[in-house]
């Protein structure tokens, strides 16, 4: 969410009409929209691989997992998570939830900051949402926030199992973390053939 989309300031119903038409997503924060930039393979190949293992472990339950292009209205901004899981009822509208259980982002260079501060601090207003994961793509971590422990991180690493309490659901950094290359990746699975 780097470029800046427009000065003046719209109605959130002007915004999400343009969103029906727009070939780019964008955000909008405030009155603002911000366009959205593309995401790397690694990004994708995270975001793709924790929606299918939520989605898997949800699947025959109301629960569901979306990724990207589902937009999560907070208070006076919209934005679209990589990874949402919400529990789908007839009042839910057909753009965006308010009603998140689960919220994923997966981190940049570009887009910790905002990750960390502003998007946080909107989606912890949701009465709905009960975990927030952030996951490094450049670096294997992941943290999650859970609104029953007051919102504190806790971090996980490669050897590392990460259970997702709301849908009770553990999973393996590593197991998130497969098909990624990056460094802390690639020197974890040459310490495991070591170890064979």
């Amino acid at each position: 969410m780097n470029l800046k989309y427009a000065v003046k300031y719209i109605s959130e119903a002007e915004y999400l009409e343009g969103e029906k038409i727009s070939d780019i997503k964008h955000e909008y924060i405030d009155g603002e929209v911000w366009a959205m930039a593309g995401a790397s393979l690694r990004h994708n190949i995270i975001t793709s691989t924790v929606s299918r293992h939520f989605g898997n472990h949800l699947e025959g339950t109301r629960c569901t997992a979306v990724s990207s292009d589902l937009k999560v209205k907070t208070n006076d901004s919209f934005f679209y998570p990589d990874v949402v899981v919400l529990c789908v009822d007839e009042n839910e509208h057909n753009y965006f939830t308010d009603k998140p259980l689960i919220i994923v982002e997966v981190l940049s260079r570009n887009t910790r900051k905002i990750d960390q501060t502003i998007k946080m601090a909107a989606y912890k207003t949701l009465s709905s949402l009960q975990e927030y994961v952030l996951i490094e793509q450049d670096f294997a971590e992941v943290e999650v926030c859970r609104r029953n422990n007051n919102w504190i991180s806790e971090r996980y690493f490669l050897g590392d199992d990460v259970t997702f309490e709301s849908i009770d659901l553990t999973l393996s950094v590593e197991a998130i973390y497969n098909r990624v290359q990056n460094e802390d990746v690639l020197e974890f699975l040459q310490a495991k053939l070591q170890e064979a």
